[in-house]
């Protein structure tokens, strides 16, 4: 007999064959409700990160798309279009302080408590992490502050979790490294600290990368190559910044 649970897990496939991802999170919040009496599997938990993903991804690229507009038109004085403009981001940032505050909501109350390794740990930790930064893309003044702290102090004990159990090629492990990075790079504006942290992770996984099957090679490797690739790019950036 199917169970409620098994259910949901269809429909949230199904939802996202569909690309509906609204209904996808929707069915994922029943499973993520009840982690405490039974922990997600690790396709439950990969489709919770798709899920929230999907619909928080469209809204930081509609943002930036505005923000970007507005810029333009502001350079050229026009104060009325500006003002529509800002009316309508207005829009997008609610839409993406629920999404946020609703995955935050689930991780603090039934995914966090649940984690029972210490891989399962840092994925909802980097998770955790990676939607305060969401809002601290967005946020101004005090806000924008306790949302970085909030980001910096989760992606801390990610890392702390990370460094001491999982091997320097783990996937979880390189992507919280490149989250951090990025959060260094494009909210903390510390490029330094950014490219330190980017290098060993990848400096460490390189040595370690023959150990790997095909499977973990494919994904660990991936991630290597947006970490050399923020690199590459954030230190010609910071070549380019320096004063002659």
């Amino acid at each position: 007999m199917t169970t409620d649970r098994e259910l949901a897990l269809y429909a949230a496939k199904l939802s996202e064959q569909a690309e509906r991802y609204s209904d996808m999170v929707a069915e994922m919040k029943k499973i993520a409700a009840g982690a405490i009496e039974q922990e997600l599997s690790v396709e439950e938990r990969n489709l919770l990160s798709v899920a929230y993903k999907n619909l928080v991804g469209a809204r930081r690229a509609s943002w930036r798309i505005l923000q970007s507009v507005e810029q333009s038109e502001m350079a050229k004085g026009n104060e009325k279009r500006v003002k529509l403009i800002q009316n309508y981001r207005t829009v997008v940032e609610k839409e993406l302080d629920e999404i946020c505050g609703e995955i935050l909501c689930l991780l603090d109350r039934h995914l966090v408590p649940s984690a029972s390794t210490v891989e399962a740990s840092v994925f909802y930790l980097k998770m955790k992490a990676d939607y305060h930064r969401y809002l601290a893309e967005f946020k101004t003044e005090d806000d924008r502050k306790t949302a970085a702290d909030n980001t910096l102090e989760a992606y801390k004990g990610a890392q702390d979790k990370a460094m001491g159990e999982l091997p320097s090629t783990n996937p979880i492990r390189l992507g919280l490294a490149l989250n951090f990075s990025v959060f260094y790079y494009e909210v903390l504006n510390q490029p330094v600290e950014a490219c330190q942290l980017a290098k060993k992770a990848f400096d460490e996984a390189i040595s370690d990368l023959d150990t790997l099957g095909e499977d973990s090679y494919k994904d660990s490797a991936l991630i290597m190559q947006l970490l050399r690739d923020n690199l590459t790019l954030w230190t010609s950036e910071m070549q380019d910044n320096k004063p002659e």
